[in-house]
């Protein structure tokens, strides 16, 4: 008995240290148990009441009238389908629709002429499939409800909301003010070289440095010469040899040549001017140096050689520049050129006096591109008595236009007018020569101007009307006396931009009436539809929006 009590004792004790050990995981335990239990109890009671259910396809069979035709997703009403099934969606069961309040189901035969995708309305095909971009099937386009494309028809409530005005297009003259910027450059024909006329030393330069300006006669370089000593002496010797033989200075040679007018005009090749050889012949010996006179006048602008240096007959000694004109060099871009002509006014400013305006004409227009910058050198010429001009100023050049409908430029000021196709500043009232060239004057319509006092205006819609995509352009015109606002799009031609305008070549007549504003919205609802529109030409008929090829379904 005692032995007993000793071992319930010890059973006693271990029971209670286990339990003080492990207490948490056994009331875990017990929790764990009684779900379980709670669960099963659940589970019997369920099975007792349910009736086992008929498989899916069965249920939705037996649920459905056997007239159904159509089947659609509550949730996606877009869904036809012709038999029952899933939503290619949500997964949900397809549904019958009800004759009595059902929408005419779509075409579902191989008839249909076009078929889409519900979610990618731009996806057009010929016959049933799937959509390459997320799988679903095509559904066939409702024949029926198709506008004709690509016109937009919305209730006048839902014009108002999109806030659509309309102008009509109307034939007007239009004016631009084209702006270019360009640099003042030397003029090129009042551009000249003073070069050595004979070989020698420069023993003097007068004219030191460049910037100086320099008169026609103002002497330049002093220069030594050997071949010059020795064409003197001829001359000295060719005169004393007329004098001695008869008294006469006309004494001819034996092979009948005046030796004496030989040799001056020897000198004269040479560089010496008639004063020169005069005195020559008075002092009877020749002289050491030539000095080299400025055949022109104009502003130093490069000094080629330095005192000192040898020279060779044509090295060049100094560059000369006559500013009193000049040129500016302005850079007209490729939209602009419309706009430009020759023997155009040209204004323009310069940092230098702000506030004052320069006034030239256009002599010439490059005809080549300049591929770097996409634009076309406009020379200008522009008189500059006073020399306020100075090369490699900044410029701002403006030119004021009016073109007509034939590209033209007008112009009746140039009525009856003849003007010098080389010298723009050279115009007059007859025809005739240029004063400066010698070429005939030509008509100012062979220059591209319209003479006419009333020419004809071109046809123009407001710049905001059309949608420019880079390749074409598009407009939206009101179609009138529709039952309802009706829009319909249409691709036009356009010329230049002038100002708030651009000119219409092609595409519309006068009187239409074309939306200036709204018309985005249209074209998006228009997009919406898959109908041809600003940026799909052919609508969704090809079925591939632009990053379609590359979606890992295709």
């Amino acid at each position: 008995m005692e032995m007993f009590s000793l071992q319930w004792a010890k059973t006693a004790f271990w029971a209670k240290t286990m339990f003080a050990r492990h207490w948490g995981k056994l009331l875990l335990l017990q929790a764990v148990l009684l779900v379980g239990l709670g669960y099963l109890l659940s589970s019997m009671t369920a099975g007792g009441n349910e009736k086992p259910s008929p498989p899916k396809a069965e249920r939705t069979a037996s649920e459905s009238p056997k007239q159904a035709e159509a089947w659609t997703c509550s949730m996606h009403p877009q869904i036809r389908r012709s038999g029952p099934g899933d939503c290619p969606l949500c997964g949900m069961d397809l549904i019958p629709v009800e004759s009595s309040s059902a929408a005419p189901a779509p075409m579902l035969s191989g008839d249909a002429e076009a078929w889409t995708c519900s979610m990618h309305p731009q996806i057009r095909r010929t016959g049933p499939g799937d959509c390459p971009l997320c799988g679903m099937d095509l559904i066939p386009v409702e024949s029926s409800s198709a506008a004709p494309a690509p016109m937009l028809s919305v209730a006048a409530e839902a014009a108002a909301l999109m806030n659509v005005e309309t102008v009509p297009v109307r034939e007007k003259p239009v004016e631009t003010e084209v702006e270019m910027v360009g640099k003042v450059a030397y003029d090129e024909t009042r551009l000249g070289h003073i070069t050595a006329w004979v070989d020698g030393r420069i023993d003097r330069m007068f004219v030191d440095y460049a910037g100086v300006n320099v008169k026609k006669g103002d002497h330049l370089v002093y220069i030594y010469s050997e071949e010059l000593y020795s064409a003197q002496a001829e001359l000295i010797d060719a005169v004393g040899y007329s004098r001695a033989g008869n008294g006469s200075e006309r004494s001819l040679s034996p092979g009948g040549i005046d030796m004496a007018e030989a040799t001056r005009n020897k000198l004269r090749m040479l560089g010496l001017t008639a004063e020169q050889i005069e005195r020559i012949e008075e002092q009877e010996r020749p002289t050491t140096h030539l000095t080299v006179f400025a055949p022109f006048g104009g502003v130093v602008i490069e000094k080629h050689r330095r005192q000192g240096e040898r020279v060779s007959r044509g090295d060049l000694l100094y560059t000369v520049a006559d500013l009193g004109q000049v040129w500016v060099n302005l850079d007209a871009y490729e939209s602009d050129l419309p706009w430009i002509r020759y023997g155009q006014n040209v204004s323009f400013t310069v940092e230098a006096f702000p506030g004052e305006t320069f006034i030239g004409r256009i002599g010439f227009i490059n005809p080549m591109l300049d591929e770097t910058t996409r634009t076309v050198k406009v020379r200008v010429i522009v008189p500059n008595p006073d020399g306020k001009l100075k090369p490699g100023m900044f410029t701002r050049g403006k030119v004021r236009a009016r073109l007509g409908a034939g590209g033209e430029l007008i112009a009746p000021e140039l009525r009856g007018k003849w003007i010098s196709p080389m010298h723009p500043w050279i115009v007059k009232d007859a025809p005739g020569n240029c004063d400066v060239c010698g070429m005939k004057l030509v008509e100012p319509k062979t220059l591209g101007y319209e003479t006419a006092d009333v020419a004809y205006e071109p046809l123009v819609i407001p710049a905001s009307a059309p949608l420019i995509t880079g390749k074409r352009a598009v407009v939206y015109v009101e179609v009138p006396d529709a039952d309802q606002p009706t829009f319909e799009g249409r691709e036009v031609v356009l010329g230049p931009r002038a100002g708030d305008y651009y000119i219409v070549l092609e595409g519309l007549d006068e009187g239409e009436l074309v939306v200036v504003r709204g018309n985005f919205k249209i074209d998006s609802e228009i997009q919406i539809q898959a109908k041809p529109s600003m940026m799909s030409p052919e609508g969704a008929e090809n079925g591939h929006p632009p990053h379609a090829g590359t979606h890992p379904h295709e």
